[in-house]
């Protein structure tokens, strides 16, 4: 059961607020944020069998933050939480998505997001000793509606990536993408637009 969460201190609202700034901030400090861990229900989904369909968005439910309708997500999946992932109607997932949500991950309705495709909000600093404690830093993913996501891309803290935009394979995203184009690359860059031209492609004969 999610429950509710613990009531916040000063210290707490501070950590919260040094977060929402994408400002660093260290492994004990947000001890108070473990609630919102799902990681047993997490390894309870990546066991279940497929014929287990009610089961599985019974558990999806109790994992993610809000899920839509009509979404399969293939297992393993995994999460830093689950409970800062949000993800809309028609979604497909396939295997080993990882959500590094460390804070919200929004994804809209009918994204498609190929294997091994991580999302991470959250990176640390370069200094090493900002990084006692595991000291980082966090800032939020946002998937627009419709979005394809390619095989193997990592996409980076505080991206955006626009509707209907297409991600190609092995990309590292690391700035944000306009709707309606095709990004690839490491850096992740905008080739071109999604025109009505490409509504003609892969048709039947050709």
């Amino acid at each position: 059961m999610k429950g509710p969460p613990p009531v916040a201190d000063a210290h707490d609202e501070e950590v919260r607020a040094r977060i929402a700034r994408g400002l660093v901030y260290t492994e004990s400090e947000t001890a108070f944020l473990a609630f919102g861990r799902r990681t047993e229900q997490i390894f309870e989904y990546n066991h279940t069998p497929p014929r287990e369909a009610e089961r599985r968005r019974s558990l999806l439910a109790e994992i993610l933050g809000s899920v839509g309708e009509r979404v399969v997500l293939l297992p393993p999946f995994h999460a830093a939480f689950g409970s800062n992932t949000h993800i809309g109607d028609d979604f497909f997932g396939n295997v080993n998505l990882t959500c590094v949500d460390d804070v919200a991950i929004r994804i809209g309705d009918g994204v498609m997001i190929a294997p091994s495709v991580t999302l991470t909000t959250t990176g640390h600093p370069v200094h090493p000793s900002r990084r006692a404690d595991f000291g980082r830093f966090s800032e939020p993913i946002v998937i627009e509606d419709k979005v394809w996501i390619g095989s193997n891309v990592v996409v980076l803290p505080g991206v955006r990536i626009g509707y209907g935009s297409v991600i190609g394979a092995g990309s590292v995203v690391s700035r944000s993408i306009p709707p309606m184009t095709i990004a690839l690359g490491t850096p992740c860059r905008v080739v071109r637009d999604i025109t009505d031209e490409d509504l003609t492609t892969r048709l039947a004969g050709q």
